[in-house]
């Protein structure tokens, strides 16, 4: 279970988030819905350990990250999670294989091409990010992000680059992914119906949460709006 209680953080002078408390359990799919500038990608980066808290404690599975030293924060994200974001942060030196292999050597994975299949990506194996369009990029860093085999998976508006039928083949994907391996995923998004697919929704306005509502009818990439 990922633990918050009465997170606050801030950047300069500025307050982003405002006393924030939160458990996701484990095996759970989170979206954390708001506006731009309402904190939601703030508390993703606290609650994975990307930042350190200002104030309050971030737990993971009874682990106190605030207590972490740098080097401890680096090995746990190595070890525990991994992340989609808006950009691509692709090494462009390397293919799209061998950057899916990084993740993928994280976590001891040999097998990871079938990924490059699910995504769409096996004619590309061999090009350079530079060579890609935005929406194949984005695939490349799902791909790497999924090889890793995360306990936990977070994302920042990832199919915001895509196209709606990529958007939704691997909004697709990612759901199915989740629930055979159980990992938990908490994602952020502007896009209510993109939150209509967790199980749990916590809506976010001016560096608060304002409320948390538990969805008990799931819906698949293919029955929402876009």
């Amino acid at each position: 279970m990922i633990s918050a209680k009465d997170v606050t953080k801030h950047y300069g002078a500025t307050q982003v988030l405002r006393g924030v408390s939160l458990n996701v359990a484990d095996g759970d799919f989170t979206v954390i819905l708001g506006a731009s500038g309402s904190g939601k990608s703030t508390l993703l980066n606290v609650l994975s350990g990307l930042e350190r808290a200002d104030g309050g404690s971030v737990q993971y599975d009874g682990l106190l990250l605030n207590d972490l030293s740098d080097k401890q924060l680096t090995a746990f994200r190595k070890r525990e999670v991994a992340f989609i974001f808006q950009q691509y942060y692709l090494l462009p030196h390397l293919s799209v294989k061998n950057n899916v292999k990084l993740g993928a050597a994280l976590a001891g994975n040999g097998d990871f091409e079938p990924i490059l299949d699910a995504v769409g990506l096996r004619g590309k194996a061999d090009a350079k990010p530079s060579s890609l369009s935005g929406g194949e990029q984005q695939r490349v860093c799902i791909a790497r992000a999924l090889a890793k085999q995360p306990k936990t998976l977070f994302l920042d508006e990832p199919t915001g680059a895509l196209d709606e039928q990529t958007g939704r083949e691997i909004l697709d994907y990612i759901l199915r992914l989740q629930q055979e391996r159980r990992f938990t995923m908490v994602m952020v998004t502007h896009n209510q119906n993109i939150a209509e697919t967790a199980n749990t929704i916590v809506k976010m306005n001016s560096g608060k949460i304002v409320e948390t509502v538990t969805n008990g009818a799931p819906k698949g990439a293919y029955e929402i709006g876009w």
